[in-house]
């Protein structure tokens, strides 16, 4: 073997374990699988696809960084109704019926909103989900509203980031992850 390719594949190997020490060190500080080089100031667009029972669930949203921010009760005011993302509403879609807090909602398209406080937020899904920011919320349009408890966490979520957990049978979970705070609520699929 040529000594020259030996030390070029050596250098290699090194430069690549101490990546991968490097990654390491940058996940311990902050999780998202979603941000993989992510160096955006700007809120990306973002979507997460999944299934619970056999309903296809699609989840579209902008997602904001944290940039050493204060975030609750700085950027995100506690009583106040939050787009639970940036710009536009986010958009919660269910190809089946589907169930939230006992109440039945007919499958399509709807705007997910927050309340978030320091105890317990308010989860709203709305009629209306085209729609910016809060400009046209209204409160009547509203299909469900439930209270949830934020759970902190250890690990920073830098970007926030919805996913769908616990999917088993016809029931599942929907989380919204950002900063140290998570909330989540359950979807019951209606059969």
């Amino acid at each position: 073997m040529n000594k020259s390719i030996f030390i070029t594949g050596v250098l290699f190997m090194s430069a690549v374990v101490s990546m991968a020490q490097e990654v390491k060190k940058v996940e311990e500080i902050s999780y998202n699988p979603n941000a993989k080089g992510d160096t955006s100031k700007r809120s990306i667009k973002s979507a997460v696809v999944g299934k619970i029972g056999d309903a296809n669930i699609t989840i579209n949203y902008n997602s904001p960084g944290v940039r050493k921010r204060t975030i609750w009760g700085g950027l995100v005011p506690y009583k106040d109704v939050w787009v639970t993302g940036a710009h536009n509403a986010t958009t919660l879609e269910v190809d089946k019926s589907f169930i939230v807090a006992g109440k039945v909602i007919p499958k399509g398209k709807y705007a997910i909103f927050t309340i978030p406080r320091k105890a317990k937020w308010t989860v709203i899904i709305n009629k209306n989900w085209n729609q910016h920011l809060t400009d046209d919320y209204l409160q009547k349009e509203d299909v469900v509203r439930i209270k949830v408890k934020p759970v902190k966490q250890v690990k920073l979520t830098e970007r926030l980031q919805y996913y769908i957990k616990n999917a088993t049978g016809n029931k599942g979970t929907i989380v919204m992850a950002w900063e140290k705070i998570e909330i989540e609520f359950e979807v019951i699929i209606k059969d």
